[in-house]
């Protein structure tokens, strides 16, 4: 007779799994990849797109980035599209940015991003590396970055429309 591993109140570990919301590692820039978060813009915006994240029935992990691009690492309801979770994420932070900031009136984000799933095994990884953005950027482009890290996904893609 075989034993199923439990969890928490009785539930089947297997149902609990289920369960666990996705993590995601999100990336999106500055239109044009402007420098436009910096100094004291930085931790203010990070502290409102994570309670955007909490809004949306989400948890912020880790949130950091350079003058042109935010990197957020999260827990996302898994009942709402991502694509309308991101939207939903730049669309109120750049309006908060005009209405905060009123030299930063030109503020807007690129269209699209990149989002990949992360395991819980390498959630810690991810976190590191997002909290070490400063120290990363000081040898390598956002473009760089990024066109790296989709190599290393496995992502292919064109350059000509990466940018755009």
């Amino acid at each position: 007779m075989r034993q199923r591993a439990t969890a928490a109140r009785g539930r089947s570990l297997n149902a609990s799994i289920l369960r666990q919301p996705p993590l995601y590692h999100i990336i999106f820039s500055t239109k044009n990849r402007e420098p436009l978060i910096f100094g004291a813009h930085q931790p203010r915006l990070y502290e409102y797109i994570g309670g955007i994240v909490r809004q949306q029935g989400g948890i912020a992990l880790a949130i950091n980035g350079m003058a042109d691009h935010v990197h957020l690492f999260a827990k996302l309801r898994q009942d709402k599209a991502l694509s309308d979770m991101i939207r939903d994420f730049k669309a109120h932070s750049s309006g908060w940015m005009h209405k905060v900031f009123p030299d930063l009136q030109d503020f807007t984000w690129q269209n699209g991003y990149g989002a990949f799933t992360v395991s819980a095994s390498q959630a810690g990884s991810v976190k590191r590396y997002i909290e070490q953005q400063q120290l990363k950027h000081r040898k390598q482009t956002f473009k760089d970055e990024m066109s790296n890290f989709l190599r290393a996904n496995g992502i292919e893609f064109d350059e000509r429309y990466l940018w755009s």
